[in-house]
């Protein structure tokens, strides 16, 4: 039997679904999505269903309304579904309902996060992230919590491991692994290794974020055993794989470590999950004063 061609359209639908793991942490490349997938079999199995259903739901919904296949193929149409995906799977036990709101919300990610994305390309707006699965996982939440629907078994939280210089590894590679749920300094590990495949620089930057949110946490009081299960690193990890790849200046993700990991408590402060919404600010917010910086400048210039 021949070798299938790259053209197949299940092997361009393996790749679309493999960038749309990858762009979980703002890459492209679908080896590093298949070492994301790998990191979740290995640190929380249990969650891959949900994650695959979710991916697969959103990237199919964008082929059904036309969206540009470029997009799809890059996995601009996955991460959301995914992570909605993961979330859920996380939080409510297998049953009848579980994948009728995963495929639901992971559909409605795809519909939400296509015109937003036409104005970004046209009128400039601000990147839209993970703001889809941002805004539907809190709906998604609230609805949970307002219907008392039964809640997974949580996995039984260890006992706050001692502060030591070996635990302070493991936190940044669990900082990583939080970015998708993951409590698994192996599956961070893993994510590390992807994020390598990838571009080096994203590695970089993203154990940077990671070690310097942890250790920041540690330095300010915040509880250890969050910052040693890495639960201070993954915004920080996002926020400065993000802004690494937008600014030359190595100062600006830098910045935006310390802003996204200054943001995240405020939501504890209000009753919300802080989800990924403390890196979208913190992205946000860098690019609205770089916008406003460069307006004023523009406006002082004197004319001829």
């Amino acid at each position: 039997m021949p070798p299938l061609p790259t053209s197949h359209p299940a092997l361009q639908s393996l790749r679309a679904l493999l960038c749309g793991f990858a762009q979980i942490f703002l890459q492209q490349h679908p080896g590093c999505g298949l070492l994301v997938l790998l990191a979740i079999l290995i640190g929380a199995p249990d969650l891959l269903v949900g994650a695959l259903l979710g991916g697969l739901t959103s990237m199919l919904i964008a082929r059904r309304c036309g969206y540009p296949s470029a997009d799809i193929a890059i996995g601009l149409y996955g991460y959301n579904g995914i992570l909605l995906g993961l979330l859920l799977s996380l939080k409510l036990p297998w049953t009848p309902l579980l994948p009728l709101l995963i495929i639901t919300s992971a559909a409605l990610s795809s519909l939400l996060l296509a015109p937003w994305m036409q104005r970004m390309r046209k009128h400039g707006w601000l990147p839209a992230l993970t703001f889809p699965f941002v805004l539907l996982g809190w709906l998604l939440l609230t609805l949970v919590a307002q219907l008392e629907l039964p809640l997974a078994t949580p996995a039984s939280a260890p006992g706050a491991p001692e502060l030591s210089a070996l635990q302070l590894m493991l936190a940044v590679l669990r900082g990583l692994g939080q970015v998708i749920f993951l409590d698994s300094a192996l599956a961070g590990l893993c994510l590390l290794l992807g994020l390598l495949l990838a571009d080096w620089r994203s590695a970089l930057w993203a154990a940077l974020g990671s070690s310097s949110a942890s250790a920041l946490a540690l330095f300010y009081g915040w509880p250890s055993d969050s910052a040693l299960a890495g639960l201070y690193g993954y915004n920080a990890t996002l926020a400065a794989i993000a802004l690494a790849q937008t600014h030359r200046c190595p100062l600006v993700p830098v910045f935006g470590i310390l802003l996204a990991l200054l943001l995240q408590p405020g939501f504890s402060t209000i009753g919300m999950p802080a989800l990924t919404m403390p890196f979208i600010l913190a992205c946000w917010l860098i690019r609205a004063g770089a916008h406003s910086w460069r307006r004023a400048v523009h406006d002082s210039t004197p004319t001829n």
